[in-house]
């Protein structure tokens, strides 16, 4: 097992309101020095929500895309807020943008996203047994609730307005862990 490398220098290079970006001067452990950036997310994290009701029907959501400039598909998601339990910030954002909680919430895993420059993890939790509750979210616009039948997902992924890996990813982590339960 390789031996994680001695952090010589760590220095703040560029902050903004949501990011900073670290600069790392490492050592590994055959004596190799080199200078790394990392982009640092705030906060304590995310959570991602595949929501599925009794019909078995995902409830996706359009909502608007700064990075691409357009609308997409994606299953609900958002910031833990600081000391707040991952279930209950699923719950939490479920109700804020999709207009239901869940009484049965099962983490499935915890996914990095870039994980050799960007410290971002996201929590992807399974969502089921719904029930309507609305809470008000901070999103700048109403969000367009989706639903899609979970059957076909393989329909669902080859959509050219579902491109986000975390939401395919998370689709995948789901239909497997519900695959074993009926088995």
């Amino acid at each position: 097992m390789n031996k994680k490398p001695k952090i010589l220098k760590q220095t703040e290079v560029a902050r903004t309101r949501i990011f900073c970006v670290e600069e790392l001067e490492l050592e590994f452990s055959n004596g190799e020095q080199r200078i790394y950036e990392r982009l640092k997310a705030g906060g304590s994290g995310a959570v991602l929500v595949v929501p599925i009701n009794e019909n078995n029907e995902l409830l996706m959501i359009r909502e608007y895309s700064a990075g691409i400039d357009d609308y997409e598909l994606a299953l609900p998601k958002g910031l833990i807020e600081k000391g707040e339990p991952v279930l209950d910030a699923a719950n939490r954002e479920l109700k804020e943008e999709v207009g239901f909680g869940a009484n049965h919430l099962t983490a499935l895993k915890t996914i990095t996203l870039a994980p050799g420059y960007l410290s971002h993890k996201m929590d992807i939790v399974l969502a089921q047994d719904l029930f309507p509750e609305k809470l008000e979210g901070d999103e700048p616009e109403p969000i367009e609730v989706v639903p899609f039948n979970f059957n076909q997902m393989d329909e669902l992924i080859a959509r050219e307005d579902f491109t986000e890996a975390r939401s395919i990813a998370a689709l995948y982590l789901a239909r497997e862990y519900l695959s074993k339960r009926v088995n």
